[in-house]
């Protein structure tokens, strides 16, 4: 027992501290490429990743079960537009030096979960749930009032990953499986989307420039390899452990984008900040009793 909690914590720590830093310190890296075109690699070399995955684990079988029914088809397609705007709003927030915002989200988004949980789902609430959501809430509202506008970037990351995980748990699926159902339906779209760059001579990836077509082809492995993790880990330890280990993604970008991307702090984005944390304390509280 005492050896899978050690396990499974060092697979969920290595997940999350590569999200939070060494991802976004490649995907800075790359950011040469606009963020619609780092997008566009990440969907095509994940996906094409994963089919060896799968075949290397045997695990077709799955796939073959999950597709023969076309409402999961629909479904997937829906989750894959999500997760492919939560990736394009996060490697914007990369690329235009917004991590603090993108920080934010993800800070945001497990308890915004928790919402549409019990507004969706009929999940259960307590009074400590309710109040985490009131202080989300409070920190959005602050923002809007004191700097006339919300942050855009946090709330569309935290929606789109809400919203993707809310409709994914309608159907029972490993996690590399359902990702690679969607990354497939999503990459004609991602194909489409990469002639249009090429059409207007704004790509990046081409033969001529084979080094940068090969830093940006590491866009499918800096996806896969926290993803097993953290699958792995999950296994192991089981939700709560890892969804309080998962803070570590938001806590890095945070210091990250604050120290070294120098990305400005004002007076009212604490405050806004310091509301959500206490929000993060008292859910984290929550999943401690369960």
């Amino acid at each position: 027992m005492k050896k899978n909690l050690f396990k499974g914590s060092l697979f969920t720590v290595g997940a999350s501290l590569w999200w939070g830093v060494i991802g976004v310190l490649y995907f800075s890296f790359v950011s040469f490429a606009s963020a619609l075109e780092l997008t566009i690699h990440r969907t095509i070399w994940t996906s094409l990743l994963l089919v060896i995955t799968t075949s290397y684990f045997s695990k077709w079988n799955e796939f073959n079960i999950i597709i023969k029914k076309r409402i999961n088809i629909f479904i997937f397609l829906i989750t894959g537009i999500l997760i492919s705007v939560n990736w394009f709003t996060w490697l914007y927030a990369v690329k235009t030096n917004n991590l603090l915002d993108s920080a934010l989200g993800y800070y945001i988004f497990p308890i915004l979960s928790v919402f549409l949980g019990i507004v969706f789902l009929k999940e259960k609430y307590n009074k400590n749930k309710i109040v985490s959501i009131l202080l989300v809430a409070a920190a959005l509202i602050y923002l809007l009032i004191r700097l006339g506008e919300v942050p855009w970037i946090g709330l569309t990351v935290a929606i789109s990953f809400s919203l993707y995980g809310l409709i994914r748990k309608k159907i029972k699926v490993s996690t590399d499986i359902g990702l690679l159902i969607e990354t497939l339906l999503i990459s004609p779209i991602a194909v489409c989307f990469f002639f249009f760059l090429v059409k207007n001579n704004t790509n990046i990836f081409s033969l001529n420039e084979p080094l940068l077509s090969f830093y940006l082809f590491w866009a499918g492995f800096m996806t896969l390899i926290p993803l097993f993790w953290y699958t792995k880990g999950f296994e192991l330890i089981g939700i709560g452990p890892a969804s309080m280990i998962f803070f570590l993604t938001p806590t890095a970008q945070f210091f990250l984008g604050l120290y070294y991307f120098k990305e400005p702090l004002v007076l009212d984005e604490l405050i806004s900040f310091i509301f959500i944390w206490i929000a993060v304390i008292i859910y984290l509280n929550e999943l401690r009793k369960e």
